[in-house]
This record gives structure tokens, C-alpha cells and sequence, in this order.
């Protein structure tokens, strides 16, 4: 089978939805299919085209990170999308960015296409009396709709009604996300990983605000792994509440390096005001990390208080109950056990690309 994917964000980016769509990729190409993906040129010094572990990617234009810059790329990529969709047999949208050219490539190759909706850009999106409409169109668009979490798929089927859209959560390689030797040195204290971009909508300054609640009951470290226009915010709020010396900041860290870090932690913390399906949290637990979450988004779905905790978005004092009775637990490394256990029995990355297979092939069929 010959499979197009269009996805705004690509390896060697690193996100969640750039982790998911390079699996997910790289999975079926292993099954022995074709796949080519169509991206943006936004990291400097990127390829215009190259072949990624048997993925054929092609880069196009790519003006900026907001809302504006992701629909010119999106009405720029139309040409180079319909060209490579003329010998494909499936052509696969992620997320709502890239249905437009999507919907293009259908109409130039008569191919069905998928569309996946991820993240919180569109629960936010979806609330915007403007943006509801369009949103509901591009649901409407698509041969089959999929959603990375149910909140995402009740949202999506309350703005196209009428229209089935399928909960599928992201998966995880569970052979490249699992335990490994610690990247950080060894430490006599409790060490909480926080693998997470520093944006708004991820909560990290609820996190840095929670640590002074945990450092009086236990004695802890916290490491942030990620980057973002937060950063000097969190560093200053960091010095403001003495926590500056039992906080570091490790920055963007690429994706290969993540398994170790996630690793050297005893929990991770994933302190998102919005989330869909967290990769990050799945990526944590694949390598035996518990996790507590915020109750928000699709986490509950896959956290509880096997495999970790739930607190309330927002709370620095219940962050910090919840990660000081976590880190206080003497089952705490069962727990991660469990975790993995978990991932890899309904979320690993195989069970996702034999679930796409199947949704490919039944559109083929329908066709025929």
C-alpha cells in the first residue's frame, strides 16, 4: 500500500505529534508499505527532501509557528501534496493544519482520505465561534476521522454532527521507549522528570510552584526537559521561590536522548492545562517511569492510581499532594512496572499501525 501522510511539524522536531506520525510511519514501512510525508522546512538547515528510515519526506515552505503561519504553509504545500498523492493509495491528514491539502490531493487523485485531529490547538480552536464552523467542515471533509483522545472526538462530532469520529490513542515504540541506563548522574534524592515543552498550555509554571510544597516534605531534585518562550519566566520564578538549586533546566534535548532521561527520573510529571492523548506521558511510562498527571484532556484515560496519580489543573497545592504521596510510596517502582505493562498491551505503536491498516483497507474496499 503507497500512503501519504501531510503533518505541519516533523522529525527532527520533537513533540508528541512529530514522535507519533514518525512511529507511526516508520511501523509501516517495516510492514512493508509505502510511505512519503509531506512537512515544512521549519527548523533551519532541514533537507528539502530525504528518506528517514524508509520514509520519503518532503519539505515545503514554512513562514511561522501561529495560527496564520500554519495556514500559508498549508495553501503553499497544495502543489507538491496533489503531485505525490497521484501514485498513493491512502492520503492521511494530521491534524487539523493539514486537511486543506488533504482535501486537495483527494480531489486531484481519487484517493480516500483520513484525518487525525491531535492537541489542544483544537479543543481551544473549537470554542471560537469563528473557528468552530471551519473546523467542523474539515470533520466532515474526511473519509474516516480519528481523535487522539475522546474529548477530542466528542468535541469533533459535536462540531460536525452526525459524523462518527474514532478515539484512537497515540502509541508509543516500546522497543525504543523503555528502561535503560540512566543519561543522569546517580542521586541519593527522589528525582521528578518534567518532559515537557515550556509553553503556557503545559503548566510548567504550576509545577515550579508546587516544588517549595515538596521540597518540605521530601527531598527531592526536578529536571525540565524541554524548551519554550516560558523558559525565562520559569527560570526568574524559580530564583523568586528558592528552588532555583533543586530545578534544572536541560532545554530541547533530541528525541534519542529521551529514554535515558526519562530513565534517570523516579516520576514524571505531566502538568498540562490542556493535553489531549500526552505523549510524553506514554513515552514515561513505556520506559517504567510512573506518572501523575492533571485530570485534563485525554490523561485520565490513560493514568490513574495504578501507574501513578491525577491531580487538579492549576493547583500547585494539589500537584504537590499528590507527587509527595507518590514519591513518599514505597510501591512507587511497582507502579512504573505496571506502567509499562500497560503501554506496551494497548499502546504500543504496532497495535496503532495494524488499527490504521485496517481503517486504510476498508476505505480501499469501499472504493473498489
Amino acid at each position: 500500500m503507497r500512503i501519504l501522510f501531510h503533518c505541519v511539524y516533523f522529525p527532527p522536531e520533537v513533540g508528541g505529534l512529530e514522535s507519533h506520525v514518525f512511529y507511526l510511519s516508520r511501523a509501516l514501512t517495516e510492514m512493508g508499505h509505502q510511505v512519503a510525508v509531506v512537512t515544512s522546512r521549519s527548523l533551519p538547515g532541514v533537507p528539502t527532501e530525504e528518506e528517514m528510515d524508509g520514509i520519503r519526506v518532503h519539505r515545503t515552505w514554512f513562514p511561522a509557528r501561529n495560527a496564520l503561519g500554519w495556514g500559508l504553509h498549508s495553501l503553499w504545500s497544495i502543489p507538491r501534496t496533489r503531485s505525490l498523492a497521484r501514485n498513493a493509495d491512502v492520503i492521511h491528514a494530521q491534524a487539523f493544519a493539514s486537511v486543506l491539502p488533504g482535501v486537495a490531493a483527494r480531489r486531484a487523485s481519487g484517493a480516500p482520505l483520513v484525518a487525525t485531529f491531535h492537541t489542544s490547538h483544537f479543543l481551544t480552536r473549537a470554542r471560537n465561534p469563528l473557528w468552530a464552523p471551519l473546523l467542523g467542515s474539515m470533520v466532515r471533509a474526511a473519509d474516516h476521522a480519528l481523535a487522539s483522545s475522546r474529548e477530542i472526538a466528542e468535541v469533533a462530532e459535536r462540531l460536525a454532527p452526525g459524523r462518527k469520529v474514532e478515539a484512537l490513542t497515540n502509541g508509543v515504540e516500546t522497543t525504543f521507549f523503555r528502561p535503560v541506563d540512566p543519561a543522569l548522574p546517580p542521586t541519593t534524592k527522589r528525582r521528578i522528570i518534567v518532559p515537557r515543552r515550556l509553553f503556557l498550555k503545559n503548566g510548567v509554571e504550576f509545577f515550579v510552584r508546587a516544588l517549595p510544597l515538596i521540597l518540605k516534605e521530601v527531598e527531592a531534585e526536578a529536571v525540565l526537559v524541554g524548551d519554550g518562550p516560558e523558559r525565562p519566566r520559569l527560570e526568574a520564578l524559580a530564583r523568586e521561590l528558592e528552588v532555583a538549586n533543586q530545578l534544572s533546566f536541560l532545554g530541547r534535548r533530541p528525541h534519542s536522548e529521551m529514554p535515558g532521561l526519562l530513565s534517570s527520573g523516579d516520576l514524571a510529571v505531566i502538568p498540562s492545562l490542556m493535553e489531549a492523548t500526552s505523549v510524553a506521558a506514554l513515552e514515561s511510562m513505556a520506559c517504567g517511569v510512573p506518572v501523575a498527571a492533571s485530570a485534563v484532556g485525554g490523561l485520565p484515560e490513560i493514568v490513574d492510581e495504578t501507574v501513578g496519580g491525577l491531580f487538579r489543573p492549576g493547583s500547585p497545592e494539589d500537584l504537590a499532594r499528590v507527587v509527595t504521596a507518590l514519591l513518599r510510596d514505597p510501591g512507587l517502582a511497582r507502579k512504573g512496572v505496571l506502567a509499562r505493562e500497560r503501554v506496551v498491551k494497548d499502546w504500543s505503536n504496532l497495535r496503532l499501525a495494524q488499527r490504521h491498516l485496517e481503517i486504510y483497507e476498508t476505505l480501499l474496499q469501499g472504493r473498489g
